[in-house]
């Protein structure tokens, strides 16, 4: 009961986060939703030799119960005459590739360039895992690793969303110069915003949020170094990316300007692709960092924070009529397993519904792990009677679902319960 006070509470805060207005009431249909639009299949292939088969039929088997369509290969057989895969699975018998195992991944690697492959079983050591890169791998796995290792990467190959454009702002009082680095960004598919005046750094920070700041060094009223000292006593700002971009060839002005809060520093004139380089690795470090404080280590998913504030979020965007159903889930007798088992068993219980979660829900779809074995969902558009029924499904695959354990494997004694789909919520406008 606990657990259903949680989410009333929760539902309560999301229902008065915006202040209601009349609205029109509107009779619609509700959006019909396929089998299809719940379960996409995406292709992994798995190549193995004689001796491999055994550990490529269990892995095909885990990757097509988490909604992946598998084609097993033998190591000499033709490739399939389909599209490309999302990932391309090597399971050999030795640890050591051998000449056939490089052209073999050559041929692949060839047919698939934009396919993420892995090699499985390789030795934790530098010289193999080079030679093996060089002939296209992307991913090396140990092999004290290789089940739960693999289903997790191939599992975040898949994107939840789509990647939200960098932004990057640029302070610079040189109009001509602005506009130049303007050009060069939107060249690489970056967006961006100039001011010329420093004082308005704070107001148009807070409307743009950009992802990286290009600051130059001398400006009217005080310089990139001071502007840079403000932005890092502020919390807000404290880990955003500071890039100098600036005629200053001084070494220890620029040494300076680093110590005292900058990232890196460019000269002008700048190399349009050494620009965008840097930038875009700037942005990626930094955006990986603040997922990092968003996401569950175990699961990766949404943590308990970021999952609130992304339920918020989806009934803030949402446009009148809309609705979104919310289900909280919990793993039923999950002390047990860990009584049993162990909690690193317990552990790989809980990430084997986020995985399940993740491989059947859609891309627009809330999915958080709300504390422990409990997890969250929200289904935009989605009435309760479907989501009662997708859920249930969701349910009643991960009961059968083998878990493997050092000494065999089980499935749950109980199946997961969706303990509250409570309501199709009616968003306030």
């Amino acid at each position: 009961m606990s657990l259903q006070r949680q989410l009333d509470t929760l539902l309560g805060a999301v229902g008065t986060s915006r202040a209601p207005v009349p609205v029109r009431r509107a009779e619609t249909p509700s959006t019909a939703l396929k089998e299809i639009d719940w379960v996409k299949p995406r292709s992994v292939w798995v190549v193995a030799d004689a001796n491999g088969h055994e550990l490529a039929e269990g892995l095909s088997r885990q990757l097509h119960y988490f909604g992946f369509q598998v084609f097993q290969l033998c190591w000499d057989c033709a490739l399939p005459q389909a599209e490309a895969p999302l990932a391309v699975l090597f399971v050999p018998s030795h640890s050591v590739a051998q000449p056939q195992d490089l052209a073999r991944i050559e041929q692949v690697r060839a047919a698939c360039p934009a396919s993420q492959l892995f090699f499985l079983g390789v030795r934790s050591e530098i010289d193999p895992i080079v030679v093996l890169m060089r002939a296209g791998i992307d991913v090396t796995i140990p092999a004290d690793e290789q089940s739960s290792t693999v289903l997790s990467r191939v599992l975040d190959l898949v994107q939840t969303h789509e990647q939200e454009k960098h932004r990057v702002l640029v302070v610079e009082d040189s109009r001509v110069a602005a506009a130049l680095i303007q050009r060069t960004l939107a060249e690489h598919g970056i967006d961006s915003h100039a001011i010329g005046d420093p004082g308005t750094l704070l107001e148009v920070l807070r409307d743009y949020r950009p992802d990286l700041i290009l600051m130059d060094m001398h400006m009217p009223r005080f310089n990139g170094v001071e502007a840079t000292r403000v932005l890092r006593q502020m919390s807000a700002y404290q880990s955003i990316p500071i890039v100098y971009l600036s005629g200053e060839s001084d070494i220890g002005m620029q040494v300076e300007a680093l110590r005292l809060g900058g990232d890196q520093f460019l000269i002008k004139p700048f190399n349009p692709v050494l620009l965008a380089a840097v930038v875009k690795t700037k942005i990626a470090r930094f955006r990986e960092t603040q997922r990092s404080s968003r996401v569950d280590g175990l699961t990766g998913l949404l943590n308990h924070t970021a999952a609130k504030a992304r339920l918020q979020a989806l009934v803030a965007a949402a446009v009148e009529p809309a609705r979104i159903t919310v289900a909280m889930i919990d793993i039923d007798h999950f002390k047990s397993i860990n009584d049993t088992y162990g909690h690193p068993v317990g552990d790989q219980v809980i990430r084997g519904l986020a995985w399940l979660l993740k491989a059947r829900l859609r891309a627009t779809d809330l999915i958080g792990r709300y504390g422990g074995e409990e997890f969250i969902v929200a289904l935009p558009d989605v009435d309760p009677e479907m989501a009662r029924n997708v859920i249930d499904r969701i349910r009643t695959d991960f009961a059968a679902l083998l878990m493997r354990i050092p000494a065999g494997c089980f499935t749950r004694p109980s199946v997961p319960e969706s303990r509250s789909i409570r309501r199709s919520m009616p968003l306030p406008d």
